[in-house]
């Protein structure tokens, strides 16, 4: 199931330094960001069945569905001194996003049509 984790996040009078070094329970392939969300849109209604990934709110804020089959749960996300971690077979939907909000992803495989599942499962 789906978790967070909090990242080294340094701050001192110039700003705040916050840093990705090994602080990912996986190795990435791919990074891509999710922009300009606008009104109602929902983005990602998948899951995967061998890619991990890490989801951070960059910017703004928006809430992460998660569905493994067992359980269902919400993350509102916020602070970019945290990600969620996203497990093979998490199904995940994000939705509610705020005006400007940026969602960056980190994958630990390349881009695999494959990979993909779009059915949500049914909580057993």
């Amino acid at each position: 199931m789906a978790y967070l984790i909090e990242l080294k996040s340094f701050t001192d009078k110039r700003g705040r330094l916050t840093v990705m070094d090994k602080s990912l329970p996986f190795d990435f392939k791919r990074l891509y960001y999710i922009s300009e969300v606008t009104g109602e849109s929902e983005r990602g209604g998948h899951a995967h069945h061998l890619t991990i990934e890490a989801i951070f709110c960059v910017h703004g804020s928006f809430t992460v569905v998660i569905n493994n089959g067992k359980t269902r749960e919400e993350f509102f996300l916020n602070d970019h001194t945290h990600c969620l971690i996203v497990e093979p077979f998490d199904w995940h939907m994000m939705y509610n996003f705020s005006r400007g909000a940026i969602l960056m992803g980190a994958s630990s495989t390349h881009y695999d049509h494959n990979d993909y599942y779009f059915e949500e499962p049914k909580i057993s």
